[in-house]
């Protein structure tokens, strides 16, 4: 356990050295349908882990020009590397893109949304997620930020579970100890933070820590509010980016990981 907590800040400096040597050739652009990075030799590696990013509506943006592209895929492959490097689970290099609109998500134990304060789910899409998370799925929701995009989250996700709450998780909670010990965490800040004066978007100063459980006591959701841990994993190879905002995005992705797996 001290070895994997060590290697931490040497994942780091890998980072840093494989992404600018990937972003010197030409990869880790933002994403769109005629543009995509390029896709490494292992990308149909068959793996025992897939980093899955929800696709979703969100207004009038649907498809690839979507909010669920933010940082897409750098975040997504950078974040692999960093799972790879400091555990032992067998994880493809690259991510999935699933959505609620077909039943390939249940092939996938977690899955990854990005700006969930635009999400417009459908009555359809509502019942998929529901279904999904009550058999077993776990959905970390992540990067929205103050009281309107919680709004926004919430009409959707009340359609999803009108009768669950949405709870703070404990301190005490398994999901945060079951790899690192995740006791003192702190706001992580999103890149147009820099130079990081302050860490909050828009009113939402303060971090929050969510989750809705199952009938078992089981967290089916990590809500990551007023943070922005995707950025983290994406700018975890800029040298001004502060590493210790990068550090807790990955322990606590992985933690979140190992917990769908395991619980």
């Amino acid at each position: 356990m001290n070895a994997i907590r060590a290697g931490i800040a040497a994942s780091a400096a890998l980072l840093c050295i494989v992404g600018a040597a990937y972003a010197q050739r030409g990869g880790f652009r933002f994403f769109s349908d005629e543009d995509d990075a390029p896709m490494p030799a292992d990308a149909g590696e068959k793996t025992e882990f897939v980093f899955a990013r929800l696709r979703y509506p969100s207004g009038r943006f649907w498809g690839y020009a979507g909010y669920w592209t933010i940082d897409y895929p750098k975040a997504d492959r950078q974040f692999l590397q960093g799972l790879r490097r400091l555990t032992r689970i067998h994880a493809r290099s690259v991510e999935e893109v699933v959505s609620l609109d077909d039943d390939k998500i249940f092939d996938y134990p977690w899955v990854y949304v990005v700006e969930p304060g635009h999400w417009t789910l459908t009555d359809a899409q509502c019942k998929k997620l529901r279904e999904y998370l009550l058999r077993g799925g776990f959905l970390m929701a992540d990067d929205f930020h103050g009281s309107d995009e919680w709004e926004v989250f919430m009409a959707s996700l009340s359609r999803v579970f009108p009768d669950r709450p949405v709870v703070e998780i404990e301190r005490s909670d398994p999901i945060f100890h079951v790899l690192w010990d995740l006791d003192d965490m702190m706001q992580v800040p999103g890149i147009v933070n820099r130079p990081y004066f302050r860490t909050y978007e828009k009113d939402g100063v303060e971090p929050h820590w969510r989750g809705v459980y199952d009938d078992q006591g089981r967290v089916m959701m990590g809500i990551c509010f007023n943070q922005d841990n995707g950025d983290a994993w994406e700018w975890a190879d800029d040298p001004t980016y502060p590493e210790k905002y990068a550090s807790q995005a990955y322990r606590m992705a992985i933690n979140y990981i190992i917990y769908s797996m395991t619980h």
